[in-house]
C-alpha cells in the first residue's frame, strides 16, 4: 500500500468516526427531548386542575366553573343544581315568575333564594311550618354572565349544603354532597363505638363543618369531631345543631338548653322549648310552663315569659312576602297576651301595649282581595279591633282612626297594590301614605322612648311628644279613635282617610284637594 492510499484510508476512517459521533449525539439529544417532553406532559397532567365530585373526577362538572382574575370560583346556579339533586326556578320561592334576575333552588328539606348583585341568600327550612327565612351573607355578590346567574363557590356551598376543599399543592378541587358525607360518616362512627349518626337534616349539615352528632345503643346523643374526639358526651335525650351559631340545643329530661363546642352552658337547661328567632339580634324564643318569652344568646331575658303567643302565622299571609313570623317592619316583635296583641322592639322595649285583637286583615270580599299584614317599603302594619282596621308605623303610631272595614292587597300582572276599604269605598293605601309623608325616603323610623320624635310630611313638619309619654298617648288616641269615625271625599274622585285625633297635619297637594266631614258616634 502506498502512501497515497494510506492517506485516503485514514481520512475515510476519520469521516466515519465523526459521522458516528454526530449520530450518537443526535440520538442522545432526541432521547433527552423525548424524556423532557414526556416529563413535561406528566407534569402538566399532574398539575392541571382536576375537579372530583364525591370522589369521582367529573370533566362536565369542571366545565361549569368559571375562575375570575381574583381567584374566585363561580358556578351557574341553575345548571349546577342538578348535580346536587336540587330543582331550580326563576323568581322567588312562593312567587314563581319569569324574572331572570332572581332564582331559587329547592331540595328535599331546604330552599335557597338568589338575587342579582346581592350578597345575601335567603334560605327556608321546609320542615319549619312558619317557613321563616334565614339570611346568609356571602363575600362575593351574585352576578350575571351572558344573562345567566352565577354564584361563588362560597354561595354554592351555603345554598346546596356541599363541602368544597381545594388542594393547592396538587391543584385539586374536591366537592362532597351532604348525602355522600352521611353515607361515609355513618360507616366511620361505627368504628368509634357508636350505632350511627343523627338522621335529622340540621344535624347532618354539621358534617360539612367536621362535626358529627352521634347516637349510642341506648339512643342517647353526643357530639364528636371527624377524628373521633368527644365534644359533648353521649348522654342527652336529643341534640340539635344550630348552624348559625355553631352551638348545640340539648334536651335532657324534657328540658332544653344551649351548650357551646367548648361545653360552656350558654342557656340553662330549664326550658320546655327554644327556637332561634332572629340571628342578627341574637334572640331566642323560649317556652316555659306553656308561656312564651324572648332571651338573648347568653340567656338574658328580653321579654318576660308570660305571654300566650309570640310571632304570627305567616301561612295566613302567603302572598305578603314575609321573611319572618317573629320580626315585623325590621324591628317589631308581635306578642299576644290573652286576647290582645302588643308589639315590642328587638331590645325588649314595649312599643305598643296589648290592645289589638288582630294583627293583619284576613277579611276579604272576593278572590281578588288577598289577606294583608304589612305593606313593604313603608313598614306599615295592619292592626284591627272590633272588626275595624287601621295602619300603624314602625313607631307604633296609628296613621288614621280604627275605621277601615278591611285593608287588603291585590296582584295584577305580578304587580302588587294595596287598598283601604272604608264605607264601601276603596282608597289606594300607597297614595294615602305618600300624602302624609310615609314614602320610602321619609323619616319613618322608631326612636327610643326617651327621645323626641320628628315626623315630616311633604311640606309640613311637626314635633311629636316625648317618647316617655307615647305609651299613654297611644291609649288616649285609641279611646278617642273608637268614638270617632271620619268620612272623606276628594273632589278629584280620589278618597282619603283622615282622623280627628291623629298627631299629623295633612298638606294640601297641588293635584288634590281634600275636604273633611267629621262625625262622632257614641259607643
Amino acid at each position: 500500500m502506498n502512501l497515497i492510499e494510506e492517506s485516503f484510508e485514514n481520512k475515510n476512517e476519520k469521516k466515519k468516526s465523526k459521522a458516528t459521533t454526530i449520530i450518537l449525539i443526535a440520538i442522545i439529544l432526541i432521547v433527552l427531548i423525548i424524556i423532557g417532553i414526556s416529563t413535561y406532559l406528566v407534569y402538566i397532567q399532574k398539575t392541571a386542575l382536576r375537579v372530583l365530585l364525591n370522589g369521582q373526577e367529573s370533566e362536565q362538572f369542571k366545565q361549569l366553573l368559571r375562575i375570575e382574575e381574583n381567584g374566585v370560583v363561580y358556578f351557574p346556579i341553575k345548571e349546577v343544581a342538578s348535580y346536587f339533586d336540587y330543582e331550580s326556578y326563576n323568581g322567588e320561592y312562593g312567587n314563581k315568575s319569569e324574572d331572570q334576575s332572581k332564582c331559587y333552588v329547592q331540595g328535599d328539606y331546604e330552599i335557597a333564594n338568589f338575587s342579582l348583585n346581592s350578597n345575601e341568600i335567603y334560605k327556608v327550612n321546609l320542615e319549619d311550618n312558619n317557613e321563616n327565612y334565614e339570611s346568609v351573607y356571602i363575600k362575593e355578590p351574585v352576578k350575571a354572565i351572558n344573562g345567566v346567574l352565577y354564584a361563588s363557590s362560597e354561595a354554592i356551598e351555603e345554598a346546596f349544603n356541599v363541602s368544597f376543599e381545594y388542594d393547592q399543592k396538587n391543584n385539586r378541587i374536591y366537592v362532597y354532597t351532604l348525602p355522600y358525607l352521611v353515607e361515609v360518616y355513618n360507616s366511620k362512627v361505627i368504628n368509634y363505638g357508636y350505632t350511627g349518626i343523627s338522621d335529622v337534616f340540621a344535624n347532618q349539615k354539621a358534617l360539612i363543618e367536621g362535626i358529627i352528632i352521634v347516637k349510642n345503643e341506648k339512643e342517647k346523643y353526643g357530639v364528636i369531631d371527624n377524628s373521633g374526639n368527644t365534644i359533648l358526651e353521649d348522654k342527652y335525650d336529643d341534640i340539635l345543631f344550630l348552624e348559625n351559631t355553631g352551638d348545640f340545643l340539648v334536651t335532657d329530661n324534657n328540658k332544653k338548653g344551649i351548650l357551646s363546642k367548648t361545653r360552656e352552658t350558654k342557656v340553662e337547661v330549664i326550658y320546655d322549648d327554644i327556637k332561634l328567632m332572629d340571628m342578627e339580634s341574637e334572640l331566642y324564643l323560649v317556652k316555659k310552663d306553656n308561656k312564651y318569652g324572648v332571651i338573648d344568646f347568653n340567656g338574658n331575658i328580653k321579654i318576660h315569659i308570660e305571654n300566650d303567643q309570640i310571632g304570627i302565622d305567616t301561612a295566613s299571609f302567603e302572598k305578603n312576602d314575609l321573611k319572618s313570623s317573629y320580626i315585623l317592619a325590621d324591628n317589631l316583635i308581635p306578642v299576644k297576651k290573652g286576647q290582645y296583641w302588643g308589639l315590642f322592639d328587638k331590645k325588649g322595649k314595649k312599643i305598643v301595649d296589648y290592645k289589638y285583637d288582630n294583627l293583619g286583615c284576613t277579611t276579604v270580599n272576593n278572590r281578588s282581595e288577598l289577606s294583608l299584614l304589612i305593606i313593604p317599603n313603608y313598614n306599615a302594619i295592619v292592626v284591627g279591633k272590633d272588626k275595624k282596621y287601621t295602619l300603624i308605623n314602625s313607631a307604633g303610631e296609628e296613621l288614621f282612626g280604627m275605621v277601615a272595614d278591611s285593608i287588603y292587597m291585590t296582584i295584577d300582572a305580578e304587580e302588587k297594590n294595596y287598598y283601604i276599604s272604608f264605607q264601601g269605598n276603596q282608597i289606594n293605601a300607597i297614595e294615602f301614605m305618600d300624602s302624609i309623608g310615609m314614602g320610602t325616603n321619609s323619616n319613618n323610623r322608631s326612636n327610643s322612648k326617651n327621645n323626641e320624635q320628628n315626623q315630616q310630611s311633604t311640606n309640613n313638619e311637626q314635633d311629636s311628644q316625648e317618647s316617655s309619654d307615647q305609651e299613654g298617648q297611644y291609649n288616649n288616641n285609641q279611646n278617642a279613635n273608637e268614638e270617632n269615625r271620619e268620612d272623606e271625599s276628594n273632589e278629584g274622585n280620589e278618597e282619603q282617610i283622615n282622623e280627628q285625633n291623629i298627631e299629623q297635619n295633612e298638606e294640601e297637594n297641588n293635584s288634590q284637594q281634600y275636604s273633611e266631614d267629621d262625625s262622632q258616634e257614641n259607643e
